[in-house]
C-alpha cells in the first residue's frame, strides 16, 4: 500500500453486544464495511500479527489506547486495532486490555489484509497467515501515510516493531501539523 491508495471495500463479520437477546451470550453477527469504519473520518489503523501476542499485547495496543487523547489533539477521530483473528478472539483480547478508545475490527479470513498485501506466512510460530505488522493514517478511506515494519516476508524469523508504533505515528503527526502551519 502506499500513500494516497484506497483502502480495500470489504465486509467484516463483527459480534456486538445486544441486551435484547438475554441470556449468557448476549451476541448477535454484524457485518461492518470498510466505508461503515473510514467514511468521513480521519483514523488511526494499525494491524498486528496476533490478539494476545506479547508485543501487540505489551506496547502496540495499549501506546495507541493510552495516547488517544493525545491522536485526538492531532484531527485523529478514531483509532482501529486490525488483526487477521476472528471476532470472538478479537473481542476477548479487547475485553482483557480494557479498551475504551481503540475499536478492534476482525478480519477472521485476511482478505482485507491480503488485498492490503499484508498478508504473510508465520508457519514456523505455528500462526498460518497473519498481518505483517503496519500503521496508517487513513482520511476519509485514503492513506495519508504508511508506516510498514522492515523485512516483509513469510516466515520472519523475528518480529520488527518501532515504525509502526504509536510513538512514530504521533510524531508524524505533529510534523505533519507544524508543517501546515508554516
Amino acid at each position: 500500500m502506499k500513500v494516497g491508495y484506497k483502502l480495500p471495500e470489504i465486509t467484516f463479520h463483527t459480534r456486538v453486544r445486544d441486551e435484547t437477546i438475554g441470556g449468557p451470550n448476549p451476541f448477535r453477527w454484524l457485518d461492518v464495511t470498510t466505508a461503515d469504519y473510514f467514511a468521513g473520518k480521519r483514523a488511526i489503523l494499525f494491524s498486528l500479527p496476533g490478539a494476545f501476542t506479547p508485543t501487540c499485547s505489551t506496547y502496540q495496543l495499549p501506546g495507541f489506547e493510552n495516547g488517544f487523547a493525545d491522536f485526538a489533539e492531532h484531527g485523529i477521530d478514531a483509532i482501529y486495532c486490525m488483526s487477521v483473528n476472528d471476532s470472538f478472539v478479537m473481542n476477548k483480547w479487547a475485553e482483557a486490555q480494557g479498551l475504551k478508545n481503540v475499536t478492534v475490527i476482525p478480519d477472521g479470513s485476511g482478505e482485507f489484509t491480503r488485498r492490503m498485501g499484508m498478508l504473510v506466512r508465520k508457519d514456523n510460530l505455528g500462526f498460518g497467515l497473519r498481518s505483517w505488522r503496519y500503521a496508517a493514517v487513513v482520511k476519509d478511506g485514503e492513506i495519508e501515510a504508511w508506516f510498514e515494519e522492515p523485512g516483509l516476508c513469510d516466515n520472519h524469523g523475528e518480529d520488527p516493531y518501532g515504525v509502526s508504533s504509536p510513538e512514530n505515528v504521533l510524531s508524524w503527526l505533529k510534523d505533519a501539523a507544524k508543517g501546515a502551519a508554516a
